[in-house]
């Protein structure tokens, strides 16, 4: 069992950066891939990010690619998301989750966070 706990969002104008961090609890959480997704005032949950169980090895989705970067601290048991140049379309409630191996569906994640808003103003 793995509980998440995001915190990091708030309100930033375009061009602006936000860190997220999802805190875990467990003691298996080096053993799990994790992921940040968003989701948008109605539209479906779509994923971000993913970071292999020892960080090593990383995917983004490619609107993000080359402004957000994905990072894990085994050691804390926390996994963040660094986010520049930030753009209105990137405001979204964002969630951290955790899957026993490398995805981007959603449906192979079974444990998620609450999520975190994230509002970029233009």
């Amino acid at each position: 069992q793995v509980q998440l706990v995001e915190s990091g969002g708030g309100l930033v104008q375009a061009g602006g950066s936000l860190r997220l961090s999802c805190a875990a609890s467990g003691r298996t959480f080096s053993s799990y891939y994790m992921a940040w997704f968003r989701q948008a005032p109605g539209k479906v949950r779509e994923f971000v990010a993913v970071i292999s169980s020892s960080g090593d090895s990383t995917y983004y989705v490619a609107p993000v690619k080359g402004r957000f970067t994905i990072s894990r601290d085994n050691a804390k048991n926390t996994v963040y998301l660094q986010m520049n140049s930030l753009k209105p379309e990137d405001t979204a409630v964002y969630y951290c989750a955790a899957a026993p191996y490398i995805s981007t569906s959603r449906a192979d994640y079974a444990y998620w966070g609450q999520g975190t808003q994230v509002t970029v103003s233009s």
